[in-house]
């Protein structure tokens, strides 16, 4: 496939119309991006959708097989994750880059299937973990490169986010997709901006959980709690929680890291918005009242309007930003196939170990 020069438009399709809204906006903002293409089952919402894109009927396809053919350079899936390895390789032996939304896979061959296939078809590959883009996130990195906390000796992270209406259709009473999604599975969210602030990587794994008691009678996904702790391989721990059954209102998402020098954590307030969080950095900070309250906002305030036109603050627009830098300058994305495994292997690791009562495993290097 020849590369397109930088004053042309990368024509962009996307497959998974219903979580993939968010990207499009966030990728219709960029000036190298047109959108070219669709793919959905549902063809009332693919056909709204093509209307504000001034798209045609050849370019609206229900057939995976048919749009992954289609002229376009770049394939975004926003797909059920079960189908996230097979259409990812599809998408990059067709000749397309590929941003696919996380989790890259479930299973421990279809991460190998999908190294493999990135490195056979030497396109770009990203995993759109859009929480390591969260503004706080990014500032915090700045502080850590800076070595003001020293050596990070620790690091929590923990996402409840309640969804049992997506794991059973509360109508009819279907089982959903995510009815079999073991929460650690979808461990991306914790460890992503984790593992990105510490430049680090997981090389052993345990878990434990909790047993189904608010849903006794309901399948994997429906695990009270799921905890996973971690061994890296610069010697550090890390230790995430995990559950999407938990009467935890508002939802939250919590991150803390500690250093040889001091700590840095967001508030446990809840959602996703301008939480409040601790800084104490040693030999700036009296230990006594001790760590400083200071905003952790999601949103750079900074960014150009059109930041916004995505979703989770201005953190899909920056993540996208990179993905097509990776292209124009041939280079590996932020989020690359091996980072997307760092990312991703740990929590099917710490599922296998917690099925077998809580055994340490190693997590393969891929």
């Amino acid at each position: 496939m020849t590369m397109k020069l930088k004053t042309d438009k990368l024509k962009v399709g996307f497959v998974g119309l219903r979580r993939g809204g968010g990207l499009v906006r966030s990728f219709a903002g960029h000036p190298r991006v047109e959108i070219a293409a669709l793919c959905d089952l549902d063809t009332n919402s693919m056909s709204k959708m093509a209307g504000d894109f001034a798209l045609n009927d050849q370019q609206l396809f229900t057939n995976f097989d048919d749009f992954v053919n289609a002229p376009i350079d770049i394939v975004v899936i926003a797909t059920p994750i079960e189908f996230h390895a097979n259409q990812s390789i599809a998408a990059l032996e067709s000749g397309k880059h590929v941003l696919c939304e996380q989790t890259a896979a479930y299973t421990l061959e279809d991460c190998e299937r999908l190294v493999q296939a990135v490195r056979k078809t030497d396109r770009v590959y990203m995993m759109g973990e859009n929480y390591c883009y969260f503004h706080y996130i990014r500032e915090w990195k700045k502080i850590i490169q800076q070595g003001k906390l020293g050596k990070i000796v620790h690091a929590e992270g923990e996402y409840l986010h309640e969804i049992v209406d997506l794991l059973i259709d509360p109508q009819t009473g279907k089982h959903r997709w995510r009815y079999t999604r073991a929460p650690i599975w979808y461990c991306a969210h914790c460890l992503g901006p984790l593992l990105t602030l510490m430049d680090d990587r997981i090389v052993k794994a345990t878990g434990v959980h909790s047993g189904k008691n608010i849903y006794p009678d309901e399948g994997l996904g429906f695990l009270d709690m799921e905890v996973g702790l971690f061994q890296t391989q610069k010697g550090s721990t890390i230790k995430i929680l995990r559950s999407q059954v938990a009467p935890r209102h508002p939802e939250m998402i919590f991150y803390s890291l500690y250093g040889t020098k001091g700590f840095v954590e967001n508030g446990r307030e809840g959602g996703w918005g301008g939480t409040k969080g601790r800084l104490y950095i040693e030999g700036e900070m009296a230990k006594h009242p001790g760590a400083q309250v200071f905003d952790c906002p999601t949103i750079d305030v900074n960014a150009p309007a059109e930041a916004l036109q995505g979703g989770h603050g201005t953190s899909e627009y920056y993540m996208v930003r990179d993905f097509i830098d990776a292209i124009d300058n041939h280079t590996q994305s932020p989020i690359d196939v091996a980072r997307a495994m760092d990312f991703t292997v740990p929590g099917i690791c710490a599922h296998e170990a917690a099925m077998k009562g809580g055994v340490w495993v190693d997590v393969p290097l891929f």
